[in-house]
């Protein structure tokens, strides 16, 4: 039939009756179909036995090339036929379904599909008889869908296709113990699932292939056979309450039974070096391997008497994953209990003895310890007369990886068991209760044999190897053993920790009841550790310690030797663990450098070979110095002359009995007035920048910045201007003990460190400080408005404030007679090397040209400059008397044309005792004083000169009177000194006067002198 349009029912179905007729058959070659017909091939139904209706029967498309075997639901223990699949061309896909039955009868047959196999809907397909269990059968399709159905194999079964998918169903392999057709092989190279308990059992070999994934979904997904191989895949999971099992649980005894090797005294070499095939082979001691799989991940349950992973790369073992090989050892074993006639008996003996039992008043002893701790591959064995009931047999195998392929990685979160049995836990399993308390002693623990290359053992692992608990007056079972072969242990720099134990290890022995004693305890061992590792899991050697030879004892970590670690040294860790002497060590601090532990200058002591040695260098060098500084210093000193008198330049209105005047008329007046333009206020430091006064700035910003600056940021930049300008204490240890060998070394030292604070607090000032302080955007944007300098002596510096052009303030910045009266601070302190000096830069002498020629300024500092080299610190009150003179009878004449008079003064002390000297610049009010003081009349001088000094120091005396810091220009501390306010200047020695009046030319630098001010109350 070419085409048929429209509805229609084909029935081909058995009749009713006392016994359902069967089904028939359909068969129909249509091209094309556009309806979806009804065809009924199903059996009739049976009045006498309404389980049994007649058998399904077939429906062919021949054009798709399908066959359908369906039962219309209709249930029935009557099979269907399929006696021949045809090779040429191949049916595209079967479908059994609906409670049908299909068997394939005949001997060594091939059932071949070129698409699917499906089974749903209780159905159930066959292969083989029942009673002759004798064929191979091979099944081969693209896929093999299950569904609530069954498979059936009276035999053994090769089986090929790429899907596997199992649903609440069952493949059921009956070997019926025949050695020659006992090996059944189901391969599936893309994937296999089980779900919904489903099941595939073998009573015989069974071996599972694959390339893709093999998953155990759940609760119930079993796969069991009395031997089991699982190879080739990608990645096997074992999902929570699923099994893999090998041998059977309470196989019967027509089952194949696996061969343990109990009596063995050697160890079968394919524990250690299994074949690389992975094929199922039944004459090997496996009952459970997993062979070359990449991951396995077991949330389920592993169980087996030799379970073995070979070529695998991880295994992780969740929180409800369990792999047991317990009580699935030897009953008997050369490590068996001794016992009685009546069963007692005591604990079976492996990696601890038995313990023994207890009758009559004598002690029955326990089985023997044997096997090899350091590489054990032996299985538990048990107690008791096999002839009764209830003996208790030893724990199995679990060896993971191999000598050549060790795992890579073991992650165990679950558990790792292979316990001895204890007395009454199998008579529970085949009759459910303990018929009586005299019993043998508990099996011995196995063996868990771990080739891996890293381990980590959760805070909920366990492995454990126990032994089994005795019956009443029996003895434990002994402990088995535990053994970890690392691989390819990194050393030295490459050392990475290779397990992270957190979990139990327990290889305890059971406990022996009533009189009967415990079983020993087992072992637990690991390879053997290189060189700086020690112990079962070959960590470090712990700190001090060394270990220079193979093993993993921890007495052969040797205590390092004392006396090769320097006195100020203690020992580190290393990587890897310290594998010889010395042993490496730090020094306790960075001062201290290696290999000595030396500070810098015991360094440089030890390599001019030692302190002797070295002080006689030193002190050879430091005179050789001295000398070279002291004749140095005598030229200097014999070519410092002071300037001659030259002509005055014509037009200057300069009295030529000022010599210090005239001796400058040669410089050039300039006009500094662009220079002052924007210059507000002049800061000076506080002390004398030495190690016992170093710079320091006054907090509070002074009256004249109030309005520029901001107080709190002002402050803060106090903070770290001090903080940049303290000296670390070393710094002044240096300076000391230079000053005691060699006062030359200690002025350059001192120098030195002068020239680096200046550095120091001008950099910060000018890049690194934000200027956050000054109100000026502008200011703050272009880091202009603060400048810090110093003088050349570098003994007085000073912060100068400048305005930012964005203030708007037309009072600023205030002129020099606005200033009034202006401290200018003598830098120097009064020593042969620093005499006083009054310093004049480009800004000063801009504010001075608001009120005096350029030309007066330059040649009155010269003058003041002159007379203060005269000035000698220790002798003040008689060397400052000609500078006063000085001051009165050359400079105030001069300044009292232009209105202006300057007075020599004393300001307060610091906190530390060092006194600062200068000027007070103030301003003369009365107008008839005359603009000049170039008179024809010399008489006439005198009077006016003499007026003059008592207007200026009315109004020197008046300005002094204020409170406010020094830095501030219009409120000045301390005092003028004049002829008679000179005599109560008071200079205090200390103790070290006379040591540094004689290394310094009488001239003390080395300490800082005390000066006490005694004003009298009316100068």
């Amino acid at each position: 039939m070419k085409s048929r349009r429209g509805s229609c029912r084909a029935s081909a179905s058995g009749g009713n009756g006392f016994a359902g007729g069967g089904g028939g058959r359909i068969s129909v070659k249509v091209k094309s179909r556009h309806d979806d017909p009804q065809f009924l091939v199903h059996g009739g139904r049976s009045l006498g036995c309404p389980e049994n209706s007649g058998a399904a029967g077939t429906f062919l498309d021949a054009i798709p090339r399908r066959l359908v075997v369906s039962n219309h639901n209709m249930s029935t223990q009557t099979d269907t036929l399929l006696l021949e699949f045809p090779n040429q061309p191949l049916w595209t896909n079967v479908y059994i379904k609906n409670n049908a039955r299909a068997t394939v009868p005949l001997l060594w047959s091939r059932v071949q599909v070129g698409g699917q196999i499906s089974l749903s809907g209780g159905a159930v397909l066959s292969f083989g008889l029942p009673h002759l269990a004798l064929s191979e059968f091979e099944l081969m399709a693209e896929e093999l869908l299950m569904s609530d159905s069954v498979i059936k194999i009276y035999g053994a079964l090769r089986m090929s296709v790429k899907i596997l998918l199992m649903l609440k169903s069952k493949i059921l392999i009956d070997g019926d113990g025949d050695a020659i057709v006992a090996t059944s092989l189901l391969e599936a190279s893309n994937l296999v699932v089980l779900r919904g308990s489903s099941v595939i059992h073998s009573n015989a070999n069974l071996g599972v292939h694959g390339q893709g994934a093999l998953n155990l979904s759940g609760p119930g997904d079993l796969i069991e056979a009395q031997h089991l191989v699982l190879s080739l895949f990608y990645s096997i999971k074992v999902g929570p309450g699923s099994v893999l099992r090998g041998p059977l649980e309470n196989a019967s005894n027509h089952n194949m039974t696996p061969r343990l090797y109990c009596d063995l005294k050697d160890c079968p070499m394919e524990l250690l070096r299994p074949p690389e095939d992975c094929n199922v082979n039944s004459s090997l001691s496996f009952t459970l391997q997993i062979c070359r799989v990449e991951d396995i991940i077991v949330e389920g349950f592993i169980e087996g008497s030799v379970v073995h992973f070979h070529w695998i790369r991880t295994v992780v073992i969740k929180f409800s994953g369990v792999i047991s090989a317990s009580g699935l050892g030897c009953v008997g074993g050369m490590g068996r209990g001794k016992f009685l006639t009546n069963g007692l008996g005591g604990g079976g003996g492996h990696g601890g003895k038995g313990g023994d039992g207890f009758y009559n008043g004598s002690f029955i002893e326990g089985g023997v310890e044997y096997g090899n701790a350091d590489l054990p591959c032996e299985l538990g064995s048990g107690s008791g007369n096999d002839s009764l009931a209830g003996t208790t047999a030893g724990g199995g195998i679990i060896v993971m990886g191999s000598l050549e392929h060790s795992l890579s990685s073991l992650f165990i979160h679950g558990s790792l068991k292979a316990d001895g049995e204890s007395f009454g836990s199998n008579i529970r399993k085949q009759y459910g209760s303990v018929s009586s308390d005299i019993g043998p002693g508990g099996g011995s623990g196995g063996t868990i044999l771990l080739f891996v290359h890293t381990l980590a053992l959760a805070d909920s692992s366990m492995i454990s190897t126990v032994g089994g608990h005795g019956s009443l007056n029996g003895g434990g079972g002994g402990g088995g053993r535990v053994h970890f072969h690392w691989s390819d242990i990194s050393v030295g720099d490459d050392y990475q920790p290779i397990a992270f134990v957190n979990g139990t290890i327990n290889t305890g022995g059971g406990m022996g009841r009533g009189l009967g004693y415990a079983g020993g305890n087992g072992t637990v061992t690991g390879k053997a550790c290189p060189r700086g590792l020690y112990g079962i899991f070959c960590q470090e050697c712990p700190l001090g310690t060394f270990k220079n030879v193979s093993g993993s004892d921890r007495a052969l970590c040797h205590s390092c030797p004392s006396h090769e670690l320097p006195r100020r040294a203690k020992f580190i860790a290393i990587r890897g663990g310290v594998a010889h002497t010395p042993c490496p060590y730090t020094c306790g601090s960075e001062r201290y450098h290696m290999p000595h532990c030396y500070t810098a200058l015991e360094e440089l002591i030890y390599t001019f070979g030692g302190p002797w040695l070295f002080g006689f260098i030193l002190l050879s060098l430091l005179i050789l110095l001295a000398l070279v500084l002291s004749v140095a210093r005598m030229k200097f000193v014999t070519a410092d002359e002071l300037p001659g008198i030259v002509p005055t330049r014509r037009g200057l209105q300069i009295d030529r009995s000022f010599p210090f005047l005239e001796s400058l008329n040669e410089v050039l007046e300039t006009n500094r007035n662009e220079e002052s333009q924007n210059h507000v206020h002049r800061m000076y430091f506080l002390g004398s920048n030495t190690f016992s006064e170093p710079w320091h700035l006054a907090y509070s910003p002074p009256k004249q910045v109030l309005d520029i600056v901001y107080e709190d940021a002002f402050n803060r930049f106090v903070d770290e201007i001090n903080g940049l300008a303290a000296y670390q204490w070393w710094e002044g240890s240096v300076y000391s003990i230079f000053s005691i060998i060699a006062y030359p070394l200690a002025w350059s030292w001192l120098q030195w460190c002068q020239k680096k604070k200046i550095q120091c607090l001008r950099e910060f000032v000018r890049s690194e400080y934000d200027h956050a302080c000054l109100s000026s955007c502008r200011s703050r944007a272009l880091y202009e408005g603060l400048k810090v300098a110093a003088t050349s002596d570098l003994m007085l510096a000073h912060v100068d404030f400048f305005l930012g052009g964005d203030e708007k303030r037309d009072d600023l910045p205030p002129r020099l007679h606005q200033r009034f009266p202006l401290s200018l601070v003598f830098g120097g302190d009064g020593s042969y090397m620093t005499p006083f000096s009054l310093h004049s830069d480009n800004v000063l002498t801009s504010l001075m040209s608001q009120s005096v020629p350029p030309t007066i300024w330059y040649r009155l500092v010269a003058g003041l400059n002159a007379q203060l080299r005269l000035v000698c610190r220790g002798r003040l009150r008689r060397t400052f008397h000609p500078v006063i003179s000085w001051l009165e009878t050359h400079a105030n004449p001069t300044l009292s044309i232009h209105h202006v008079r300057v007075d020599l003064s004393c300001f307060p002390p610091t906190a530390g005792g060092y006194c600062q000297f200068g000027l007070v610049m103030s301003a003369i009010k009365d107008e008839n004083v005359p603009p000049s003081i170039e008179e024809p009349n010399g008489v006439l001088l005198a009077e006016k000169q003499s007026r003059l000094l008592d207007i200026n120091g009315r109004n020197a005396s008046d300005h002094l009177k204020t409170n406010d810091p020094l830095m501030m220009p219009k409120r000045v501390f301390g005092g003028t000194l004049n002829t008679k306010s000179l005599q109560a200047l008071e200079e205090k020695m200390t103790l070290h006067y006379l040591f540094s009046f004689i290394i310094r030319n009488n001239k003390p630098v080395g300490h800082q002198v005390f000066l006490m001010l005694k004003l009298m109350e009316r100068i």
